[in-house]
């Protein structure tokens, strides 16, 4: 399988030389989040609160990052009506990443960079746990001379992805609001900063192991770092850990490809192909 790739394979830019510095505004935005996770641990903790940080950061982790912002926006793997992928792609923005432009340039940079015979330890989480924390969590890379990324005017000229893009952490406020009026401080503590923490954090944990640590069973070849499968996560990421068959099949809508390789993103999208909102599911030839 094989997509246009928004990064030239022979652009001439380097991902192999450049500095981590610390970044203020991420550092700030993701210590806010854990400073309100622990007092709602702490302070806040009520049955009605926990129910609601699992329910939405399910939601937005598997509407949002797995099928929103990763399977349609980055990887185009399924067709849909523009309203429901925008709706998507704003359930992903949801989840405190970034916005949905820089998203998708920061995957396109990985995704090169990771398939060139080498490249910047922090874009293939090579430099140990607790630095690769630091740099994920609380910096920003900025290399010497980044490749060219090139994002199709359909999405680089959407309005609504470049307001989201201006706006992304303050679409939490919103969702603070409702939930405020509805259960209180305690339920903007795990609605927002709970969900937030869990979703950045998280992130940054299945992009260490799934690069480090589990099952390998296909291998791309010349590439710096390989993906692996971390099989115990599958329903916690919504079938994001199958990062071996990722590799392998970047475009593909379904990612656990194996019997038993549980995938509620591809699970959701059988449900939605029968209801007729979904089409064009693409999968690795043969299967």
């Amino acid at each position: 399988m094989r997509r246009s790739a928004r990064v030239d394979p022979d652009d001439r830019g380097d991902v192999g030389r450049g500095r981590v510095v610390f970044s203020p505004r991420n550092a700030a935005w993701f210590a806010t989040m854990v400073a309100g996770a622990f007092w709602a641990a702490l302070f806040e903790r009520t049955v009605a609160g926990i129910a609601l940080f699992a329910a939405s950061t399910a939601f937005v982790l598997l509407f949002g990052h797995s099928l929103g912002s990763h399977r349609k926006l980055v990887h185009d793997a399924f067709d849909c009506p523009r309203w429901l992928e925008r709706a998507l792609v704003y359930a992903g923005v949801l989840v405190g990443l970034a916005g949905p432009l820089g998203l998708l340039r920061q995957h396109e940079l990985r995704d090169h960079a990771q398939r060139r015979p080498d490249c910047h330890p922090y874009l293939c989480h090579a430099s140990g746990w607790l630095r690769d924390a630091y740099w994920q969590l609380a910096c920003e890379l900025r290399l010497e001379r980044p490749p060219l990324i090139t994002l199709e005017r359909r999405i680089a000229d959407d309005p609504f992805y470049a307001w989201l893009e201006r706006t992304w952490r303050w679409q939490q406020v919103p969702v603070a609001l409702l939930l405020f009026a509805c259960g209180g401080l305690s339920w903007v503590l795990w609605g927002v900063s709970a969900r937030v923490t869990a979703g950045v954090a998280g992130h940054w944990i299945i992009g260490y192991l799934a690069h480090n640590h589990g099952q390998m069973r296909y291998r791309v070849p010349g590439a710096a770092v390989q993906g692996r499968n971390v099989r115990l996560v599958s329903l916690l990421t919504m079938g994001e850990c199958w990062h071996n068959n990722h590799h392998a099949f970047p475009d593909s809508a379904r990612l656990g490809l194996e019997p038993g390789q549980w995938d509620p993103g591809w699970w959701v999208l059988l449900g939605l192909r029968r209801a007729g909102v979904v089409t064009r599911l693409r999968l690795p030839d043969g299967r």
